[in-house]
């Protein structure tokens, strides 16, 4: 820019800026195309995704949320899809491919509008109230659920799990047997008669070896280690756990610290010294009735002889996280200081016991304090089946939660995207002027759900939507797609359910996320610096 012959800069030189229409096209042209390489994994016959990284790594899944963690989007409107597919994951833990596609669907009616000169404020004026509307509906349209009625809540499960590896033949029952029991155990009844189910009292362990039908539901916790002694009871009955986040070893002087010794009996009292310290930390564990000790840290070679005398069973090296569920589970404080430790701070289990899983050891807590504590251990002949399987569970396990939650359930296989769309075409025709095609867009959004589900199965998705169409305006509401034939069919008799508030979620993210691109008029980037340059690579070589 220059004022007056003389130049003004604004902006650091490298930047680039697009504005207006360019800006906007970009935008929406990154999130379709984010929406469309999504598309052909949604549904019970949507394909897989091979994904690999920087190290060589591969996952295949069809996983949404898997999918956008693991790719590197590079563009930032579509960087605002990924994260709002990483927010429905976390929310609600199912529909991340649903509402990616839904946004990227909508936007690219909203690009057709814009074409007709329509400015972005009416459009998303538009989606606004189509997306008030649909909520409105959806609330009305859901029938409710409640944890005791278990055929509809396996039912939940096996849907979310329809379109996954596992979704078909016998682990598909072991895995909804495992979801539905777990889900049974850890719900909690609140005195208005709802429920409330915290999903960090299920602990997913993973093991590679045997099948999938070999995976098993324990109440209790299971963690990867092993006892760290031969000569440690493998087994405790009428468990007293001290769990702990400080070390059973003496501390290690610094690298740089000098010990000089003139003779062999200082070097006696030294060590003599030290195996002092360490069977007192042992003593004053044992004085509290402790039969079991858990550590974050690491346990002496002289600790676990010393362990190993009283009886005590003893594990080391545990992680973190394991450590809180163990404490959570068992009733027992954490403590980081042995001098601290006192019988009132233990934990309590019926039974804790090494076994042989595969070709590896694990503990076992059984019968924990808090009867809401289970761990799901899968596994499966080879690791990424094992991963897949685990994904699988975590989304069924949210999906019935939800479900349970929530206390609302609706049919799936497009049934209820038609049923909405059906009632904003009523809605649309309430409406004046270019806020009316906004709606009607929107609709048109709404039933490409149903569309894709149609085409990802081989099926005509215009000729399978006019039938779907054609259904609900005749008032079959729960009328949605069989994949198998393409026909329209009852999906509640079917025993296609689905949580309402998965359908909910991903309405309002989907709309949320392309409204904010809509407003998105202009876009600058800035160049980075050599020295920024450098900094990255920093960065980049430390995570490697």
């Amino acid at each position: 820019m220059a004022l007056g012959g003389v130049p003004v800069i604004i902006l650091k030189e490298g930047t680039q800026r697009t504005y207006g229409r360019e800006a906007l096209r970009n935008n929406i042209l990154a999130a379709k195309v984010l929406a469309e390489l999504l598309k052909s994994s949604l549904g019970p016959r949507g394909l897989d995704k091979m994904l690999v990284d920087s190290f060589g790594d591969v996952t295949v899944t069809n996983d949404g949320a898997t999918i956008v963690k693991e790719m590197e989007v590079q563009h930032p409107a579509a960087k605002l899809l990924v994260e709002v597919a990483k927010a429905q994951d976390a929310e609600v833990g199912d529909g991340t491919t649903s509402v990616v596609v839904l946004a990227g669907t909508m936007l690219e009616k909203a690009e057709k509008l814009l074409d007709e000169n329509i400015h972005p404020s009416t459009i998303i004026d538009g989606f606004v109230k189509a997306q008030e509307k649909a909520l409105e509906l959806l609330d009305q349209i859901a029938e409710p659920v409640n944890v005791e009625d278990e055929s509809t809540l396996r039912r939940i499960a096996e849907t979310t799990i329809a379109s996954k590896y596992i979704g078909h033949g016998p682990e598909k029952e072991k895995i909804v047997d495992m979801v539905i029991q777990a889900i049974k155990i850890i719900a909690e009844k609140k005195p208005d008669g709802t429920y409330d189910i915290d999903l960090d009292n299920v602990k997913i362990e993973k093991k590679k070896g045997g099948s999938l039908l070999d995976s098993q539901l324990i109440r209790g916790v299971v963690i990867d280690k092993e006892v760290v002694h031969p000569g440690m009871p493998r087994r405790v009955e009428k468990a007293k756990i001290a769990v702990l986040d400080a070390p059973l070893e003496i501390q290690k002087p610094d690298i740089t610290t000098k010990v000089r010794v003139t003779d062999v009996e200082q070097l006696d009292r030294f060590l003599e010294e030290e195996t002092r310290l360490l069977k007192e930390m042992v003593e004053k564990i044992a004085a509290t009735g402790a039969n079991v000790v858990i550590t974050q840290k690491g346990i002496d070679e002289v600790a676990q002889h010393y362990l190993a005398k009283h009886g005590i069973l003893a594990v080391r090296r545990v992680k973190r996280s394991d450590i809180e569920k163990i404490a959570k589970a068992t009733g027992a404080r954490i403590v980081t200081n042995i001098d601290d430790l006192k019988p009132e701070d233990l934990g309590y289990a019926e039974l804790v016991e090494e076994r042989k899983v595969g070709e590896d050891k694990m503990v076992f807590i059984e019968g924990a304090k808090n009867p809401r504590s289970v761990t799901i251990l899968i596994r499966g002949g080879f690791e990424r089946l094992v991963d897949e399987a685990e994904r699988a569970l975590r989304d069924a396990l949210n999906s019935v939660a939800d479900a349970v939650v929530d206390g609302k359930i609706v049919a799936g296989g497009g049934a209820i995207e038609a049923e909405v769309a059906k009632g904003l075409t009523e809605y649309a025709k309430s409406l004046a002027g270019k806020e009316r095609l906004a709606v009607e867009a929107y609709v048109r959004a709404i039933e490409s759900i149903p569309q894709t589900l149609a085409y990802n199965a081989g099926h005509d998705p215009i000729e399978v939507l006019m039938k779907l169409r054609r259904a609900h305006a005749e008032g079959k509401k729960w009328h949605g797609i069989d994949i198998e034939t393409g026909e329209i069919v009852d999906m509640w008799e079917r025993g296609i359910i689905e949580p309402a508030r998965v359908k909910i979620n991903a309405l309002k993210a989907g709309t949320e996320v392309s409204t904010l691109i809509l407003r998105i008029d202009d876009v600058i980037a800035a160049k980075r610096t050599e020295e920024e340059e450098k900094e990255k690579g920093k960065k980049e070589e430390e995570k490697e």
